[in-house]
């Protein structure tokens, strides 16, 4: 049972099990299925709020559940409440749950000086924020805490994921380049030297970790992340490359001068994941590289973006960065810099 299954992750993690030879029910809020799943995976609708009815699509039981959507306490206790029912469980957590040596973390990330300075790689051993209702991080150290501590009952991989990315994203960072491509502007500014690196993940990579996963039970988590941690600038020039066009980019030294050459990967210091645990538990090898995947995310973004304000195409882009495309803020700047 996937739960979450029409969702960026849901999809191709329902495809890689089914193609395992898992007979796969895809559970949604909406209850739709994807045009690439086999015709034998069973589309059910499921409210993940709703104890109840996740207690009904479980039934008598199944062998494996994974749970792309599960955040905080009452979401990891709702699964070992069905533990009698499950064999195992593959849950999807994030890199957001670590903390530096200093304490700082994602959620201190707008303090003065509060950007955690993580050790790179980011091994599992890093500690980690303490479990909590208040923020994503904290939510999602609450799930990871809840999980692992019914181990045995329940064996259950967290997989920490990076910034992910592909077709189906709601927030997807590559809109940064698509649209400044799309409106023609041939210039763009990048903060920190354009150096800034925050691992990311395709949502391939992710499918193959879960279907690894489904095959080991075992409570443990693990990062999640592609192979790669491409530079903020060489994820630009690789979309150029897709679209087809010549850009130049102007390189700020420091943090972003307000709106200009702030980007969803915008970070001083690097966010890179250790990926040797999955490799050894799980025997993981990569399935894809960064530049690889663009072809299909650029396409999605441009088909979402066709004839459409980009903030009605992408809400919860807008909610989450704000206004990623004041041009005459970049112009005033650059007319300032002449």
């Amino acid at each position: 049972m996937v739960i979450g299954a029409t969702g960026q992750i849901g999809r191709p993690a329902v495809r890689a099990l089914a193609r395992d030879g898992w007979e796969v029910t895809a559970a949604s809020r909406g209850g739709g299925r994807d045009g690439t799943w086999p015709e034998g995976v069973r589309a059910v609708r499921l409210d993940r709020e709703d104890d109840a009815a996740l207690a009904a699509v479980v039934g008598d039981g199944c062998d494996l559940v994974v749970d792309v959507v599960a955040y905080g306490e009452r979401h990891a206790r709702r699964l070992t409440s069905l533990a009698g029912r499950i064999g195992s469980a593959v849950v999807v957590s994030s890199v957001s749950v670590y903390e530096d040596g200093e304490g700082r973390g994602f959620d201190t990330q707008a303090e003065p000086d509060g950007f955690p300075v993580y050790p790179v790689p980011i091994p599992e051993t890093q500690r980690t924020v303490a479990p909590g209702g208040a923020t994503y991080s904290t939510g999602k150290a609450a799930l990871e805490r809840e999980l692992l501590a019914a181990g045995d009952r329940l064996p259950a991989t967290l997989l920490r994921a990076g910034a992910v990315h592909g077709p189906h994203c709601r927030t997807p960072r590559e809109l940064y380049f698509v649209k400044r491509n799309l409106d023609g502007r041939r210039r763009r500014f990048l903060a920190y030297g354009g150096e800034s690196r925050f691992h990311p993940v395709s949502v391939h990579t992710l499918a193959e970790l879960i279907r690894l996963a489904a095959a080991r039970p075992g409570s443990r988590v693990l990062n999640a992340c592609d192979d790669e941690a491409p530079t903020v600038a060489e994820i630009g020039a690789a979309i150029d490359a897709v679209m087809g066009v010549e850009t130049e980019t102007v390189l700020l030294d420091g943090a972003p001068a307000g709106p200009v050459g702030d980007t969803p990967w915008s970070v001083p210091a690097p966010v890179v994941c250790d990926m040797s645990a999955a490799r050894r538990e799980l025997g993981y090898r990569p399935v894809v590289r960064y530049a690889e995947t663009l072809p299909e995310t650029v396409g999605w973004i441009e088909r979402r973006l066709a004839g459409r304000d980009w903030r009605e195409a992408y809400p919860r882009m807008w909610e989450v960065y704000g206004d990623l495309f004041d041009y005459a803020a970049e112009d005033a700047w650059a007319d300032g810099r002449a």
